[in-house]
């Protein structure tokens, strides 16, 4: 039980770095966030909808993780870079909160641009 806690404190801690870099609108949520999002006005950058967008699982090799994480980005010229920053983010956060001998390979998909 305490490895589902670890990636789900994990999972909330991608959410919001991801959340924060410039460029990305919002983390579109799987269809079950949309269900359990509520309509509070505060968006997809925050509660269950932006979890939902983020998905880790572990692989067979120890201490190494597959993180994919669906965002949606502001209109850029260069919409790589941004990418590239979410995934910077991304791996920043997992060996902050989980050390750097942990192993991750990270997918962006950018589902939309605005």
């Amino acid at each position: 039980m305490a490895v589902d806690k670890e990636l789900g404190e994990l999972t909330e801690h991608i959410a919001e770095a991801v959340a924060g870099v410039p460029g990305v609108a919002f983390l579109r949520p799987g269809l079950a966030g949309l269900l359990r999002a509520s309509p509070s006005g505060k968006g997809m950058l925050s509660g269950r909808g932006a979890r939902s967008a983020v998905r880790i699982t572990r692989t067979r090799t120890p201490r190494s993780l597959a993180i994919e994480v669906s965002v949606v980005l502001r209109s850029s010229p260069r919409a790589l870079d941004l990418t590239r920053a979410v995934r910077a983010a991304v791996l920043e956060t997992v060996r902050t909160q989980l050390g750097p001998d942990v192993q991750a390979r990270v997918t962006i998909n950018v589902t939309g641009l605005i």
